[in-house]
């Protein structure tokens, strides 16, 4: 029988050597042919690194570009992840007084969606209604103060505040709930408004996005989360959400935050109907705009839950969320921090994320309605958080949306 042959033409490797030191040593991996995918390339991309030259190279700390993000992603789980967990170990060795890969740290938020009420149907959500719905909301700043309240009594720091594209509330009012927040509880960080909000903003207030963010800047807000992110990718993006952000509508408003001296996150919502390379092509765009801006504090990723929502497509688990933060982690070595996605993935699958990649367990989302409503309802306390850090040898540490630690 002839020996299995690569794309390219040489023969296949009967086991990959992991890199575990300055240099290989003696751990051979199985790697069955009749496994192996077919290796594919970006377009104008061509990777002609051995695969024990590009491990070293990832080991070492070395950008990847897409092509070699494909080979990297083919790996067995356990070997991406074990790249990934050096790539986090190298990130954030300096972190913390040369504490970074001592400490996993977390946030105590709340999440808070001011109106369900939306105008764009995404086929991903299960939380938005329309005007006239038996329960369409929107928060009155009564309700907002009580939220707050009870957070600030769990020791938390910030709200991360999102909702609906509500075809009628006005700039001021958007503006005299920052300012009410403001006012009441100056010690809370507004972490408010995802980029998609903002187009929308743009369209229904006529106005540029600079002149409206720094509006909201002025009235209190303090950060920007990554929400609306899904793919970065416009052909995806037209089917999952045709009427929202188009993928440059939300780069240009991270970059526009960035430019005001604002900080943010970057998201992905994957396991849909894109692929692997539009995946990669999404931490691609992230990865230039941090080169330009450097705004991102965080990348959080997370999968596609499927209850109650109209987009009919196969979702995908533990093993492939891992094996694409672990590549997450690898690709983007230009942001400082990833987020482990324990609110769709449950606590334990949370934990082990730790260990591909991720640094920071999330919040402990004293409220969270959107992911909820599409089946995902795990649950967390700060013991809980404690308990899984701890039992993974770190040192759990509170924090707040810049990452500077609070306790």
């Amino acid at each position: 029988m002839s020996k299995p042959r690569h794309p390219r033409g040489e023969t296949a490797p009967k086991a990959i050597i992991l890199p575990v030191g300055p240099r290989f040593v003696n751990r051979k991996l199985a790697f069955a042919p009749c496994l192996r995918p077919p290796l594919e390339y970006a377009p104008g991309v061509i990777d002609d690194v051995p695969l024990d030259e590009l491990l070293q190279e990832v080991w070492d700390g070395r950008r990847i570009n897409a092509a070699e993000a494909v080979r990297l992603y083919h790996l067995p789980l356990e070997d991406l992840g074990a790249l990934a967990d050096r790539r986090r170990q190298l990130l954030k060795a300096p972190a913390y007084a040369g504490r970074g890969n001592d400490i996993v740290t977390y946030i105590v938020d709340r999440n808070v969606n001011y109106t369900n009420v939306c105008n764009v149907y995404c086929k991903f959500c299960a939380f938005y209604r329309v005007e006239g719905d038996d329960d369409a909301y929107v928060v009155t700043h009564e309700e907002m103060d009580r939220k707050i309240e009870e957070t600030l009594a769990q020791g938390g720091t910030q709200i991360l505040m999102q909702g609906g594209h509500h075809p009628k509330l006005t700039l001021q009012w958007y503006l005299d709930l920052l300012s009410h927040i403001k006012a009441k509880f100056p010690q809370v960080n507004i972490h408010g408004f995802s980029p998609s909000e903002f187009i929308h903003f743009r369209e229904v207030f006529q106005l540029p996005l600079e002149e409206i963010i720094s509006q909201f800047v002025r009235a209190g807000l303090g950060s920007i989360p990554g929400g609306g992110g899904e793919i970065l990718v416009d052909r995806v993006r037209q089917r999952i959400s045709p009427l929202k952000a188009r993928s440059d509508d939300w780069l240009e408003v991270m970059a526009v935050a960035h430019r005001l001296g604002l900080n943010s996150s970057a998201t992905m919502m994957f396991g849909h109907v894109e692929t692997l390379e539009d995946r990669i092509e999404h931490l691609g765009r992230v990865r230039a705009q941090q080169d330009e801006t450097k705004g991102f504090t965080a990348f959080i990723s997370w999968t596609f839950q499927a209850e109650h929502t109209k987009l009919r497509a196969p979702t995908v688990g533990a093993h492939e969320y891992l094996r694409t933060q672990a590549l997450s982690r690898i690709f983007l070595d230009n942001v400082p921090n990833i987020q482990s996605s324990w609110v769709t993935q449950g606590p334990e699958i949370g934990q082990i994320a730790l260990k591909y990649g991720a640094n920071d367990l999330g919040s402990i989302m004293i409220e969270e309605n959107v992911v909820s409503q599409a089946g995902a309802t795990f649950r967390m306390t700060v013991p809980d958080m404690h308990r899984l850090i701890s039992d993974l040898g770190y040192e759990p540490r509170q924090r707040d949306n810049w990452y500077q630690l609070v306790n």
